[in-house]
């Protein structure tokens, strides 16, 4: 076997391949889209170009993936394969959100090589806790994330902003078949070559092995037929309706997710026309959604997963605040007479699951050290499966997201790490993932991947099939319901799959016309952008809750010059100064909240807080967002501005809500504020209305509470030295308040 030897290139101990080879040199050229399949080597690419921009151009590499197991595992295969003169553990570093931000500024100072995941980058970018100046390597994995609002994009751009000497790497395995996708993603990373391989290309062919293919078809059983029935008709008369109200619509077999998307888009039209139907039919279409989705879990996961949907649009459509849909479908007759049929169904009648544990047996008895994943699209089908496994005797574990959904905790990044590190050591054998596991594990051993259903996209389904046939000949097993959307799926992703593949020299060729004729970047203009960043470095203030590090709002800040402090706040989502808060929400978002019957109490508290409240409406007509009678909004405005004190702004989009919060932050620092001095102080008309006024004061309190307070001790003396268990025994008080209390009025003041 030859080697790669490179002075910064572990010796010994990379395999030479002359694909990896040649793409990592063409790479160095310029900004790059490596797409290859999975298991030829993506990681081995980045290090070799990695070893060669370290050793020629110094400076730091940054590698980035979207998830801490990736992170972690990118980690492990760097500090194995490249040395760095004076190496030792400070040369690399993990950023992840589970390290401080005080020890990622240190550790971003020391290392070599940060690996991190990209929205703790762009916080910290956000934040200023570091730059991008003399990162010499901006490695992305996963590229085909690039697109909206991912981290990616705004990474990028600010590297090419404000990088020294620049370069980008980026990597997928599946960058789909759209072009106009695969178009985004090259103007947002700024790529400038693309580089791609696939498994029959001569300097690749020797390193690929056989994957075996095959499908297992088993028949929907008659309860489960029954249900579709049952649902089916559901759907069908919400289909009659929408027909009724002039609406196109397809046939129920048609009825694909793009069918509904093209659905809502006319839909959306008319509420924006102020037309009465589009309200209703939006209701309807909601309905539509959720028994399409009750469908899909009827024909490929089974009675088990159905029955707790049911259960669960039940519990929705009898909540206070559940859905007009929900409410609809819950009180349907057929929805109620299937929902008491599911009563009876105690276990699992699905084949699939029934047939799982013998075909898992079987492939470990022919293999015994064989490592085996399954793949299922939803949780509960994961914990169905991994109960069932485990009850027939075989080694399972679970690997899902790190996120709580319906009462089922998530797997955090430390434990899906330890999790991976458990399968690879062989401590268990089979392992049940949901899509987190789709993307990027390298773990050598597997032998077996067993699709519980196929999926329709093509990315998923590559990313799938990559975690076998690594290191020897994989297998593939996909389960199918025969006369259900498994062999709709099944062929849809199969087709894409093969247009991706044949696609992908016409990919290198389309793409670099585009290119070609993409106008270049100006070094004057990126100079001058490099200026007028130096100049607004003394900019405006303000502090972001760091909830709202989500959407596009901060980036604008940051990208604007103005000087980010990332908190929890209390109240708000942006702090400007001593004086102005602002709540920021969609025109969406605030007509739900009054809905919901929970914004004016926020906001009540907010305008309790601070002496000068924002809220800050963004986006679109907030009249057409739901079907509630125009007065009803007014009336909400008017209680917010008048009632409360409230400032009221109207913005476009993100751009726009960042334009006007640095028009308050440099007017609040232009103007000064200046505290009122002790003759402007407010006269209260007794002693205890002025108790009660500091009270009010602690954030989160107000009069109600801070009477009780003062009731229950006796003076604010007493309130100020109780122990936070005391506080506590006060009707309303709970943990939060009591926190409040306790931490403010002992923090040294700084």
């Amino acid at each position: 076997m030859e080697y790669i030897s490179h002075p910064f290139v572990t010796p010994e101990s990379m395999e030479k391949r002359t694909y990896q080879f040649s793409i990592s040199m063409s790479a160095l050229e310029e900004n790059t889209l490596v797409v290859i399949p999975t298991g030829l080597g993506k990681t081995a690419i980045a290090l070799i170009v990695a070893a060669s921009r370290l050793y020629q151009n110094g400076g730091r590499v940054l590698m980035m993936a979207p998830t801490k197991p990736l992170v972690e595992q990118h980690l492990r295969y760097f500090k194995a394969h490249l040395t760095i003169p004076g190496d030792d553990e400070a040369k690399f570093a993990m950023f992840t959100g589970e390290s401080s931000p005080e020890k990622r500024t240190t550790d971003w100072m020391a290392a070599s090589v940060i690996l991190a995941t990209p929205q703790v980058i762009k916080n910290d970018i956000i934040a200023g806790r570091y730059d991008l100046t003399d990162v010499s390597l901006l490695i992305v994995d996963e590229g085909h994330r690039a697109v909206g609002n991912y981290a990616y994009v705004f990474l990028a751009n600010r590297y090419m902003e404000t990088a020294e000497d620049p370069l980008i790497l980026a990597m997928t395995a599946s960058p789909g078949g759209n072009k106009e996708k695969i178009a985004d993603i090259v103007e947002n990373l700024h790529i400038k070559n693309v580089e791609t391989r696939t498994e029959t290309d001569p300097d690749v062919s020797p390193y690929v092995h056989e994957k075996e293919l095959e499908v297992i078809h088993v028949d929907l059983p008659l309860d489960l037929k029954a249900s579709l029935e049952d649902l089916k008709a559901l759907v069908s008369d919400r289909m009659s309706l929408l027909k009724q109200a002039g609406f196109p619509v397809t046939e129920q077999t048609s009825l694909s997710m793009k069918a509904l998307q093209e659905l809502s888009a006319i839909i959306q039209q008319k509420i924006a026309e102020r037309d009465a139907s589009g309200f209703t039919a939006a209701s309807i279409h909601a309905e539509l959604m959720k028994l399409r989705h009750a469908i899909g879990l009827a024909e490929s996961q089974g009675c088990m997963v159905l029955k707790n949907y049911l259960n669960k649009l039940l519990a929705e459509g009898n909540a206070p605040g559940g859905s007009k849909a929900s409410k609809r479908i819950a009180s349907d007759p057929r929805f109620m007479r299937l929902l008491n049929r599911s009563i009876d169904w105690k276990e699992e009648c699905h084949p699939k699951l029934l047939i799982l544990p013998d075909l898992v047996m079987s492939i470990l008895e022919d293999s015994p050290d064989s490592r085996i994943i399954i793949f299922a699209t939803y949780r509960d089908t994961v914990k169905m499966i991994t109960e069932t496994l485990q009850a027939a005797g075989i080694s399972t574990e679970r690997f899902v997201g790190k996120a709580t959904k319906d009462q089922e905790k998530g797997l955090s990044q430390k434990k899906q790490i330890a999790t991976i590190g458990r399968f690879r050591e062989g401590e268990f054998q089979v392992l049940v993932a949901t899509s987190v596991g789709e993307e990027g594990l390298d773990i050598p051993s597997t032998d077996v991947v067993i699709f519980y259903e196929p999926v329709p996209s093509e990315i998923r389904s590559i990313q799938r099939k990559g975690r076998t046939g690594r290191h020897g000949t994989g297998r593939i097993i996909v389960l199918v319901t025969r006369k259900t959307s498994d062999e709709t799926f099944q062929i849809v992703s199969r087709r894409r799959e093969k247009a991706m593949t044949t696609g992908m020299k016409d990919l290198v060729i389309h793409e670099k016309k585009l290119l070609q004729t993409a106008l270049p970047l100006d070094p004057d203009e990126l100079q001058k952008a490099k200026v007028v960043q130096e100049e607004f470095f003394e900019g405006p203030k303000i502090i972001i809750d760091d909830r709202e590090l989500v959407s596009k709002v901060a980036e604008n800040l940051s990208s604007a010059g103005a000087i980010i402090r990332i908190e929890r706040l209390i109240q708000g989502d942006y702090k400007i100064g001593e004086r102005i808060l602002v709540e920021r929400k969609t025109s969406r978002d605030f007509v739900d909240s009054l809905i919901d019957r929970n914004l004016l109490d926020q906001l009540r508290e907010m305008a309790r807080a601070c002496p000068k409240p924002v809220l800050l409406i963004e986006g679109g007509d907030i009249y057409s967002q739901r079907d509630i009678h125009p007065n009803a909004i007014r009336g909400a405005l008017a209680a917010i501005s008048v009632s409360m004190g409230i400032a009221i702004f109207m913005t476009r989009d993100p751009g726009d809500t960042a334009d006007l919060l640095l028009v308050l932050a440099r007017r609040e620092e232009e103007t000064g504020y200046k505290e009122r001095g002790s003759g402007q102080k407010e006269a209260y008309e007794s002693l205890a209305v002025a108790q009660e006024a500091i009270m009010s004061a602690f954030p989160d309190l107000g009069p109600k509470y801070a009477r009780a307070l003062l009731t229950a001790f006796g003076s604010i003396r007493a309130v100020i030295d109780a122990k936070k268990e005391d506080l506590l025994q006060v009707p309303g008080i709970g943990i939060k308040k009591a926190e409040i209390i306790y931490e403010l009025s002992r923090r040294p003041y700084p």
